[in-house]
């Protein structure tokens, strides 16, 4: 049997597997103790004393059928351990959450997640439940981390150190937020490790025909002017294309600044101070990326030099607020 083979040969065992829904609540015992029990012999069958990391569960601690199963387990392992001077690592995982997570099963992120990335309704409970949340990718990397003698451990128990405590209700509304994103064309704060996560994983739900989304260009006779991203603390993106001849610009801010990057054609950018005639000028061009800070205090424009559309990627440092949009014309 492949078990026999592996228990054999195998250098570091990470014992995963596990029984969380049966249909029987007697099928807890029988699988999370049972099959640690038949491990556990086989490795001794063939005097391997390597280590063996259990996945277990905070439901430990409590006194329901699944939470039993998961501590006869783990006394198991601690028994094993003293038995055999093997080295064991239990992790009472908190909720998991990531990519590829089966929704409408066992985890709440995983069914919002999806539900809300396929419009489709979900409940919330009690929003004012605390959850204690880890990540995958920081579960693997713990995982990692005891396979190479490098464990956080506190006790007789091993632990992934990042755990994100939030309010259910915060966790839904933050799902919700990500689906308004495309609409309001927001970044959301990428510099929050828990959002960061949370985005990831909302994403890894989209419909496969639903990655794309379209954008509103403002369309003239010069050409066409589209905002990408916003961002709360970093600016927006947008792209502007310019049709062949054309200047945009000639106008200045106080404030604002703004990065111009000519991804494709050939331009020039001017730039004039207000109460000076001097003009400085940069030659762009798609042909050599380079990118042009546009300082504040200086009027400026970009004219399309070349026989073809021209177009630029445009970074602000702020979004454009009509009310406040510190912008002055003035030629250069």
């Amino acid at each position: 049997a492949l078990l026999d083979i592996y228990c054999k040969e195998a250098d570091f065992v990470f014992h995963l597997a596990g029984v969380n829904r049966p249909k029987d609540p007697s099928e807890f015992m029988a699988g999370n103790f049972g099959f640690t029990s038949v491990l556990l012999d086989t490795l001794k069958k063939h005097n391997n004393t390597c280590p063996v990391l259990l996945s277990s569960s905070i439901q430990a601690a409590l006194g329901n059928p699944y939470g039993q199963s998961k501590k006869a387990g783990e006394d198991l392992l601690f028994s094993y351990a003293k038995e055999t001077g093997a080295n064991v690592f239990i992790y009472r995982f908190p909720n998991v959450f990531g990519k590829w997570c089966k929704p409408n099963y066992n985890s709440v992120v995983a069914t919002f997640c999806y539900n809300i990335a396929n419009n489709l309704p979900i409940t919330v409970h009690d929003p004012h439940v605390v959850m204690n949340l880890v990540y995958i990718d920081d579960v693997v990397e713990e995982l990692i981390r005891a396979l190479s003698g490098q464990a956080h451990q506190i006790g007789d128990y091993c632990h992934v150190p990042t755990v994100h405590t939030i309010p259910l209700g915060q966790i839904a509304d933050l799902i919700r937020s990500f689906q308004g994103c495309r609409e309001n064309k927001r970044i959301p704060d990428m510099g929050n490790a828990f959002t960061k996560k949370l985005y990831a994983t909302y994403l890894s739900y989209l419909p496969t025909d639903g990655f794309s989304y379209p954008l509103q260009s403002h369309e003239d006779h010069r050409g066409s002017f589209t905002e990408v991203f916003r961002t709360a603390e970093r600016g927006q993106v947008s792209v502007n294309i310019s049709k062949p001849h054309i200047t945009k610009g000639n106008h200045w801010h106080h404030t604002k600044n703004e990065k111009f990057l000519v991804v494709s054609g050939q331009g020039v950018i001017r730039f004039r101070k207000p109460d000076d005639s001097t003009v400085f000028s940069w030659d762009v061009s798609g042909d050599m990326l380079e990118v042009v800070d546009i300082p504040v205090g200086y009027t400026h424009n970009i004219e399309n030099i070349g026989d073809t559309d021209m177009v630029t990627l445009m970074w602000a440092s702020e979004c454009f607020d009509p009310a406040y949009p510190d912008t002055y014309f003035l030629e250069v």
